[in-house]
């Protein structure tokens, strides 16, 4: 088998990749409720000829085997599917048709691209020493997420190491971009609730104003950030809601809600931050005469990229891209529970850049107007293909060999 036999195959198939990714586009369906979408794969995915199709994995989840005619590895790759409750605003020709819903985050790019990649490999199964296992996970939008779910169910049980990549947008197309250690944070969220006295405006002294504990547990909730953490860690705790009393001037509302989110890397932390919203949260309307609530929901874990294939995939693509830059990414804030797959086996999450400022795909992701470049797809493709190559095409004397030699990481 030829490398760049494969290569011109994916090629030729990526008009077809494009048609796919527009279909989902034009039906998107929001997390746990992917119902055509699950059935559109699963018939695509027949249509290449597999025939070992696993459905509702850990709910809602669809697996499929590329079996190699000699033992080997197995490896797995991931591609998510659900969509965004987000009215489109982009004026595509191929925009949903769903009200109130849209693929503003690329999961339609990542299912195309993933089953590019089935499509063109099993012509060459027989070829393979190992497997491929296909893994298109429900709900990655909305906690608890498919991911833990389908993990759970004993997805990676059979396999060896475990690849997904992520469309980035408005980021310039031409890169791939990877980072080792911790890529993504843990994102966790927290509600708080405080129950004051409510009364008339004129009259505070016989109330316990609720925007005023408020303000002060808001202000308070910074200082975890600035005076309880270590600063060599990183971590965010942004209150993005508070909301109190209902318009009018000479009211003093009993209640206030606030909300927010937690961002952090680093376990010990995360537990500090969310011991330290509760402890003074409860201090401080027990100082001020209030009741409050206090619920924190922990979110996807931090997304832990393993050294040594992190190391391999850097390696394939400077060694089979040339036409790419190969960078390294920072850590960032953003969440993502392939990190689950990652607690479980090694692997490595890395990043194809999807913008176009020439198209005006310049708009970040969960925005109503997101899009990306398409070309992604391919890119996205190719970089399966290499890891492919590595894993279940090499052998003493294969064509294949030396140019995947510099990849093998000690």
């Amino acid at each position: 088998m030829s490398i760049n036999t494969i290569e011109e195959e994916l090629k030729e198939c990526f008009p077809y990749t494009v048609q796919w990714r527009r279909h989902l586009h034009e039906n998107p369906e929001p997390s746990f409720e992917e119902w055509d979408t699950r059935k559109y794969i699963v018939e695509k995915l027949r249509s290449f000829g597999y025939t070992e199709i696993e459905e509702n994995v850990g709910g809602g989840g669809i697996v499929t085997y590329l079996r190699g005619k000699n033992l080997g590895s197995t490896i797995a790759f991931r591609a998510d599917f659900d969509a965004l409750r987000i009215e489109e605003e982009t004026g595509l020709p191929f925009a949903s048709k769903n009200e109130g819903v849209m693929h503003a985050c690329g999961h339609d790019g990542h299912t195309a691209t993933l089953l590019s990649v089935a499509k063109v490999m099993k012509a060459h199964e027989d070829e393979l020493s190992g497997s491929v296992k296909f893994i298109f996970q429900h709900a990655e939008e909305v906690l608890p997420g498919g991911g833990k779910s389908m993990v759970e169910a004993g997805v990676l049980d059979d396999v060896d190491a475990v690849y997904g990549l992520h469309l980035r947008s408005p980021l310039e197309f031409g890169t791939v971009s990877y980072c080792s250690g911790y890529a993504m944070a843990a994102a966790d969220f927290f509600d708080i609730t405080i129950q004051g006295k409510g009364g008339h405006a004129a009259y505070p002294s016989a109330t316990v104003d609720s925007v005023v504990v408020a303000s002060y547990v808001v202000n308070q909730l910074q200082s975890i950030i600035s005076r309880n953490k270590d600063p060599k860690k990183a971590g965010v705790l942004t209150v993005s809601t508070l909301k109190a009393g209902d318009g009018a001037h000479n009211v003093i509302a009993d209640k206030a809600v606030i909300k927010g989110t937690v961002r952090t890397f680093d376990p010990e932390l995360r537990n500090l931050i969310e011991e330290k919203i509760s402890t003074m949260t409860r201090h401080i309307c027990d100082a001020h005469g209030a009741a409050c609530e206090v619920n924190y929901t922990r979110g996807y874990p931090a997304l832990f990229n393993h050294e040594k294939e992190t190391a391999l995939i850097k390696s394939l693509f400077e060694s089979n891209r040339k036409e790419l830059k190969i960078d390294s990414t920072p850590m960032r804030m953003g969440g993502e529970d392939f990190a689950y797959f990652l607690q479980e086996k090694p692997g490595s999450f890395f990043f194809v850049h999807s913008g176009n400022r020439e198209k005006g795909i310049i708009y970040p992701h969960h925005h109503p107007k997101f899009d990306f470049d398409e070309r992604a797809m391919l890119v996205g493709g190719q970089c399966f293909m290499d890891i492919i190559g590595h894993y279940l095409m090499i052998g003493e004397g294969s064509e294949t060999e030396e140019a995947y030699k510099a990849a093998v990481v000690d």
